[in-house]
């Protein structure tokens, strides 16, 4: 069974969870390796002590993220394989959010797993929660069925296959409302909130102003994202009807979509000259 890379649970802003955004924004265009001294230097651009960032390389070495590898006598990080296939997981659901219509199908996951296999029972449902699948009974699960490649995925992994049926169905009826089934079925209420504070922390970024190549636009960038990334896997893109009247998501949306459409660029161009050497990657 292999490691559980996505690593869902590194809070937003901690600086571990800061370094996999770095690394997943800019290590893969970097050629696939970055020098330690480069990856110190853009993390010190968003306020983070050399010593406390080679603690938390430390830290995503132990869950198979990066690999330590030296090139030209220079320490530097590689991605592992089984982490450039989360990051390219999490590119698809980061820079294309989830949005079921009507008539789309659904996914049900129904499964019994005896009480020998407690464990795997567990991360089961942990994994199936990370990836925005709703909680109907104990053992059945409801997602898009847009996530069924991805719950297949959890199963083998899992090696729980066997012990799995998959449903694709339509609307499904319930005995009250669509928005009261859901509610119960997903916490409608947390992901409202994510969208929430996404809204209130990173509005004001996106001014319509001209963003220059600084170090205060990486920071700006990087925190844009490393809050963002956790919602496209929570939020299930639920249908209109499933929804509350006042749901935020679409806001959230389209603010993420402005933010990166003026700072990606001059983020990227930042990160460029530091590893170049041609600017000190310090914030402004």
């Amino acid at each position: 069974m292999s490691a559980v890379l996505d690593d869902m649970d590194s809070r937003p802003g901690s600086t571990t969870s800061l370094l996999r955004t770095v690394i997943g924004l800019y290590l893969r265009e970097a050629g696939g390796w970055m020098s330690a001294k480069d990856i110190v230097a853009l993390m010190e651009a968003l306020g983070t002590s050399g010593t406390v960032t080679r603690t938390a390389l430390g830290r995503l070495r132990k869950k198979d993220v990066v690999l330590q590898e030296s090139r030209d006598g220079l320490p530097g990080f590689t991605l592992t394989d089984g982490a450039s296939t989360m990051l390219a997981r999490g590119d698809r659901r980061i820079y294309n959010p989830r949005s079921m219509g009507d008539a789309d199908p659904w996914c049900l996951i129904s499964f019994s797993i005896p009480e020998t296999e407690r464990e795997k029972r567990h991360q089961l449902r942990r994994r199936l929660h990370w990836i925005g699948c709703g909680t109907v009974a104990a053992g059945l699960w409801i997602c898009p069925d847009s996530l069924r490649a991805e719950v297949e995925e959890i199963l083998a992994d899992l090696d729980l296959r066997d012990m799995a049926t998959v449903f694709v169905t339509e609307t499904p009826l319930v005995g009250g409302s669509l928005r009261d089934a859901a509610s119960s079925w997903w916490d409608l209420e947390a992901v409202a909130g994510l969208h929430k504070d996404f809204i209130r922390e990173h509005g004001a970024a996106a001014s319509g102003q001209r963003v220059g190549v600084t170090a205060q636009a990486f920071a700006t960038y990087v925190q844009c994202i490393d809050r963002w990334r956790i919602i496209p896997y929570l939020d299930p893109g639920l249908p209109p009807a499933f929804l509350p009247a006042d749901w935020p998501g679409a806001e959230g949306a389209e603010l993420f979509k402005r933010i990166v459409a003026a700072y990606a660029e001059p983020s990227a161009e930042f990160v460029r000259r530091c590893l170049q050497g041609t600017v000190a990657a310090t914030a402004s």
